[in-house]
């Protein structure tokens, strides 16, 4: 009778897991990786600006090293906590560099692009009331004194070394768990320890279209996409040239978010 009973339990256990693995597969919960991307996005933005923003309002308490290693820690974080449900990206470039490697579907872009800017104008909104000073404090310009062509080139190089990062990370069988989110957040931290001064290394279209929406400043904003997507572009040729073309299957995993989501690969198509 007890046997019975357990072979019930796990039977109606087995039948809830099922069910929820088919709410997961259902297109129709895109929503729930749309949701990740947006708070995710808002974190990174909360921490990266937020810096600049409290470094304004309390003079003296943030130094620059902190600055720019905050917001790689506050990625390591985020990769994995939630990097199994959408892949992570919190950055245009990020997406469109695994659409152009065949790893995410051109169709997700989209969507994922647009919560990533809202989350990150979120994440300004509520530094601006919270600190009460201009969010322009936590975005990126050029320095004083250099060109915008000069930050260009910077952004691009420095983007060119994160996608490069990403994508090595969740390749075949150097996709290797916890160390992908390390190696990214550490990348993060020394790209803005050495190229912050020029450009703020931002990386990331969204992260400063945020805090520039909120301040009504879009001065040089272009170096901001152009030079991510341009590294993005480029990392994404270099990842071809080492590894030949896509990810492989869990490549498209770390891509797509592989945490009961249906993971789409060129292989499967006919």
């Amino acid at each position: 009778m007890a046997h019975a009973e357990a072979d019930g339990r796990l039977s109606h256990l087995n039948h809830e897991l099922v069910a929820s693995l088919n709410d997961f597969h259902d297109p129709r919960q895109e929503w729930r990786r749309l949701f990740s991307e947006l708070l995710g996005t808002f974190f990174l933005v909360l921490v990266a600006a937020g810096g600049g923003m409290m470094g304004q309002a309390f003079p003296g308490t943030i130094s620059r090293t902190a600055a720019v290693v905050a917001p790689g820690l506050m990625v390591m974080a985020i990769i994995l906590f939630m990097g199994k449900v959408s892949g992570a990206h919190l950055n245009p470039a990020v997406s469109i560099a695994f659409s152009l490697r065949g790893d995410f579907p051109w169709r997700r872009v989209p969507g994922y692009v647009v919560v990533q800017l809202i989350g990150a104008t979120l994440a300004a909104l509520f530094l601006h009331a919270v600190i009460n000073v201009s969010a322009s404090y936590g975005s990126n310009y050029p320095a004083s004194g250099y060109s915008a062509s000069d930050a260009f080139l910077m952004e691009a190089v420095l983007t060119l070394g994160l996608v490069s990062v990403i994508l090595g990370t969740a390749s075949g069988a150097q996709n290797v768990g916890i160390f992908g989110a390390i190696g990214v957040g550490a990348y993060i931290a020394l790209a803005g320890l050495w190229g912050s001064p020029i450009s703020g290394a931002s990386m990331n279209p969204a992260r400063t279209f945020g805090p520039n929406l909120v301040a009504t400043d879009f001065t040089s904003y272009w170096v901001y996409v152009a030079g991510p997507l341009v590294g993005a572009v480029l990392a994404v040729g270099a990842a071809w040239v080492l590894r030949g073309a896509g990810g492989g299957r869990a490549g498209s995993g770390a891509a797509q978010g592989s945490l009961f989501t249906k993971v789409e690969h060129p292989e499967k198509k006919g």
